[in-house]
């Protein structure tokens, strides 16, 4: 049985669906206005691992992500300038195109880490009339108010309100900004008007004529400071950033599903208040299991750019790592303990992983039937509440012990199935294509075993997931092409 720590009731509890075998799972994605590093990628990779324990316990899973492309203001207390709109300010771009570069730019870090891609990659911008309606349901019993800047959730009207965190620490002042306006402290936007003309740095049309108007949107104009603007019951504006959440996993997996998870520092306010927001519109359990990933360290401190520490899995590869490397390193610290990221450790995480990588190309590559033993162990260990650095000392254990090379082998690639180590190409020789000068270059490691993988959903006829593969390889700089010989790669 699965057991799962859930931050709702404070302790693990035994994982019972609401409706066996579907389970429905919603993730908190990024806020697309600048590269994602690898502390943010530590909550992607508990997400993962989950999505991978909870198939291999042959749960049909529905898995949802948002991504967070308006609406994520640089206060906690709903003030001051949407985070994208400032990148866009500052590196002279609309929004639109700077969430699509950030948008890009993530999901080539997550295909890189070996992530499962989600069933639905839902953006806020592609889903604003479903939170307009969520806001008109929510005014509609009585739980809004509306002061100069926006609409705004009354957590007065709501007697349960907290229960995720305390009250004690959704407060004002430190992150948060006092808005005298507001009823009570912790009330929080749903709908922000946009700034009238004359107020901003996009007074002018020109400033802000970009890619072609997305479908229902008000590109921002001489009348708006904003790039990203939608009309609504309560005028122009745009919505917040908690309200996405809410309407996207409800509209994807009913209005109470069972998983949700994100980083610690979601609990107190942007996961309080969705469950607000969603409970006091449905009047029903939003959520059953809510799953947090604890903070990374880097060298012991915190990240920040202060300190150059916030690390991008480009800095990784530009000092000679590859991107399983980090997984692995991910692997070996439990997802609700604080992980401390130094660069002796994930040098130590390279070489263990070589040393398996190694043992299995040397191991019979013949049939082996996988030890029941050892796959019972390293079962117990992920249903544990995903004990990563258990089950890694049981596949040391597998490896130390005195059974078949073929069996071990066959074990271990059984195991990887949820470590997402990519140990099925151990021993192969790189392949290569061809670039577009026509010279010969190695297909990377990443880029092989997700063409491995489709391959194998195609024997299958999983053609859908064999198209996700398909854009996934794009996404990474190749095109697969199909031919009665199977298939081949061109690079882009």
């Amino acid at each position: 049985m699965l057991r799962l720590y859930n931050s709702l009731s404070r302790q693990i509890e035994e994982f019972q669906p609401i409706q066996p075998p579907h389970v429905g799972m919603y993730t908190c994605g990024p806020t697309v206005y600048q590269y994602a590093h690898i502390g943010n990628f530590r909550a992607y990779m508990t997400a993962d691992i989950l999505v991978r324990v909870l198939k291999h316990n042959n749960y049909d899973l529905k898995f949802v992500m948002n991504i967070t492309d308006v609406g994520h203001l640089v206060s906690d207390a709903d003030s001051g300038e949407d985070k994208l709109e400032k990148s866009a300010k500052k590196e002279g771009k609309t929004a639109w195109d700077i969430a699509e570069l950030y948008t890009d730019a993530f999901l080539k870090d997550y295909d890189a880490l070996g992530l499962t891609r989600p069933d639905v990659l839902a953006k806020a911008t592609d889903h604003v009339q479903e939170q307009i309606d969520l806001i008109k349901r929510l005014e509609a019993k009585g739980f809004t108010y509306i002061i100069s800047d926006g609409v705004y959730f009354d957590t007065s009207k709501l007697a349960d309100y907290g229960k995720l965190s305390t009250l004690d620490q959704i407060k004002e002042g430190a992150r948060v900004e006092i808005n005298e306006e507001k009823r009570n402290p912790r009330d929080f936007a749903l709908w922000k008007f946009s700034e009238p003309k004359g107020t901003g740095p996009f007074d002018s049309a020109q400033a802000v004529r970009g890619s072609e108007e997305p479908p229902g949107s008000r590109r921002g104009d001489a009348v708006s400071r904003r790039h990203m603007e939608w009309e609504s019951p309560w005028g122009v504006g745009f919505p917040g950033w908690h309200i996405e959440c809410s309407a996207m996993s409800m509209k994807y997996l009913g209005e109470t599903f069972d998983i949700h998870t994100g980083g610690v520092d979601h609990i107190s306010i942007h996961h309080t208040n969705e469950i607000a927001q969603s409970e006091a519109a449905t009047g029903k359990k939003f959520v059953d299991y809510w799953v947090h990933t604890a903070f990374m360290l880097v060298q012991g401190q915190k990240m920040s750019k202060s300190l150059g520490n916030t690390y991008k899995l480009s800095d990784l590869v530009g000092n000679g790592y590859l991107p399983v490397h980090l997984r692995y390193l991910y692997l070996q610290t439990h997802y609700r303990q604080e992980m401390n990221f130094t660069w002796e450790s994930l040098e130590a995480a390279k070489t263990a992983l070589e040393r398996l990588t190694n043992s299995v190309a040397m191991w019979d590559k013949g049939e082996g039937e996988v030890s029941k033993k050892f796959e019972e162990k390293f079962l117990m260990a992920l249903n544990d509440d995903l004990n990563t650095p258990r089950a890694l000392a049981v596949v040391w254990e597998l490896m130390k012990s005195d059974i078949k090379p073929g069996q071990k082998r066959a074990t271990l690639l059984k195991m990887d199935e949820v470590l997402g180590l990519g140990l099925q190409r151990a021993g192969k020789k790189p392949d290569f294509v061809k670039t577009t000068t026509g010279k010969q270059e190695a297909i990377p490691e990443v880029v092989q075993s997700l063409l491995d993988e489709r391959t194998r959903v195609r024997a299958q006829q999983d053609f859908q997931r064999s198209d996700e593969l398909r854009e996934q390889i794009r996404g990474l700089g190749y095109d697969v092409q199909d031919s009665p010989s199977g298939p081949s790669l061109k690079k882009l």
